[in-house]
């Protein structure tokens, strides 16, 4: 049977009534690097924000390693220009023996010297993401991949809020959202900061701020923060341009310097240096489903 198959350990309740979360090995603590999980809606950007800002802290002298979570690994392709083999790809090869890996084997080198992984996932249907996110960790830290690092950035799944997605949580110290202006991204928005501050309660976990993402404006974003607690720590436009660097499997720090493309990045450097100097932890209160209806919805 393998390993993807077996039921990982949980905690049940620990996190919220009736919860069931994937726990974390305590040895698995990641120490010396500060750690940020990058959350939001299918879509919205957090590849490619993820990968911007990994060049950002790298722009600042800063070593850089970025986990892609998401089962199509595709979170480190800009910074590669290549879809890289996962975790999972690689362990399967060896029967899941790990020890027969080399650091080559899973870790690759993206622009500007950026460390890659991409965790990969279980076949559809089956295991858990906590797991493979687990395996990951566990990996870089037997090889020491981890001594080496400054800034370890997860891309996360989506806006899955189950025990398994939810996994990078428990090694990060903060948690950004990639929102956009609008309803549906903000309604995302509002169910992880719910699973952000039900980490918190366990782990070190807190709320850095959200950044709004191929938005002209930002004032329904604001709104929402307003309400709620929050804060937005950076805005980045709708840019052709951006759209284009994906297509091209480059980050934006590899484009041509037309004057739109230096005013985003320089505003990657900016979010980098805020994130690195420290946010404030933030403990927003969510609000119930009718209550953003009330706020956001329609006439």
């Amino acid at each position: 049977m393998s390993p993807l198959d077996r039921a990982p350990p949980v905690l049940k309740g620990e996190d919220g009534e009736g919860s069931v979360q994937v726990h974390q090995d305590a040895s698995m603590k990641i120490e010396g690097a500060k750690v940020f999980s990058v959350y939001g809606k299918g879509g919205i950007g957090k590849s490619t924000t993820s990968s911007n800002l990994s060049v950002a802290f790298s722009k600042l002298g800063k070593r850089v390693l970025q986990i892609g979570c998401d089962p199509k690994h595709d979170s480190t392709f800009t910074l590669t220009g290549s879809l890289i083999p996962t975790v999972i790809d690689v362990l399967k090869e060896v029967d899941f023996h790990a020890e027969e890996l080399r650091p080559e084997d899973f870790v690759f080198d993206g622009f500007n010297g950026v460390k890659c992984v991409e965790a990969g996932g279980p076949p559809a249907g089956t295991g858990c993401g906590g797991y493979v996110v687990g395996q990951t960790v566990k990996l870089l830290k037997q090889h020491h991949l981890l001594e080496d690092t400054d800034v370890v950035i997860f891309d996360v799944l989506g806006d899955v809020v189950c025990g398994g997605f939810a996994a990078p949580l428990q090694h990060a110290d903060r948690a950004v959202i990639v929102t956009a202006n609008d309803f549906d991204s903000i309604y995302a928005m509002n169910r992880i900061i719910a699973a952000v501050q039900a980490k918190s309660k366990n782990y070190n976990v807190r709320l850095a701020g959200c950044i709004a993402n191929r938005s002209r404006d930002t004032d329904e974003v604001d709104r929402y923060c307003n309400e709620v607690g929050f804060k937005r720590i950076a805005h980045m436009p709708d840019l052709d341009a951006i759209r284009r660097s994906r297509l091209k499997k480059k980050t934006l720090f590899e484009m041509d310097p037309e004057e739109d493309i230096v005013q985003v990045q320089k505003e990657y450097i900016k979010l980098a240096e805020t994130l690195w100097n420290g946010t404030e932890p933030l403990a927003p209160a969510p609000l119930e489903d009718r209550r953003i209806f009330e706020l956001l919805g329609f006439d």
